[in-house]
């Protein structure tokens, strides 16, 4: 795939290494919260736009996978720390396990992951997006 489009961007895919509770301290399952998240500067933070949904994927060796989905609240936005976007987040219950993820034929090909140290953020297709919310 090329560049992407808006047109392509079911759900934004916000990276983390570290699990929600070192994120916020004190977010419980099923709480919500708003956070800014850092990105990566590239051109798909032009694309990022208010109320387009969005999901915190924590990567790495414990626990990777899908820990809390969201939406996008306001613009990107430069800090001292580099671009960054305000996001509403509900931590899930129970988060959708990589390995859940990799065993679904909808979905095993998403970008998180195929090159899961790749872009942040990262996307899902319409598809995928279903995918990962029937897994919720």
């Amino acid at each position: 795939m090329g560049r992407l489009t808006a047109d392509d961007v079911a759900c934004w895919v916000i990276k983390s290494t570290r699990l929600p509770d070192a994120v916020l301290p004190g977010w419980l399952p099923g709480a919500s919260a708003e956070i800014d998240r850092c990105l990566r500067p590239s051109y798909r933070l032009g694309l990022v736009r208010a109320g387009q949904p969005v999901l915190l994927w924590v990567s790495g060796r414990d626990r990777p996978g899908v820990h809390a989905l969201g939406v996008v609240t306001g613009p990107v936005r430069d800090t001292h720390d580099g671009p960054a976007v305000p996001v509403q987040l509900t931590r899930l219950a129970e988060p959708v396990d990589r390995a859940e993820l990799l065993a679904d034929p909808a979905v095993r090909d998403a970008e998180v992951l195929r090159m899961p140290a790749g872009s942040n953020p990262s996307w899902l297709s319409a598809g995928q997006y279903a995918a990962v919310l029937a897994l919720t």
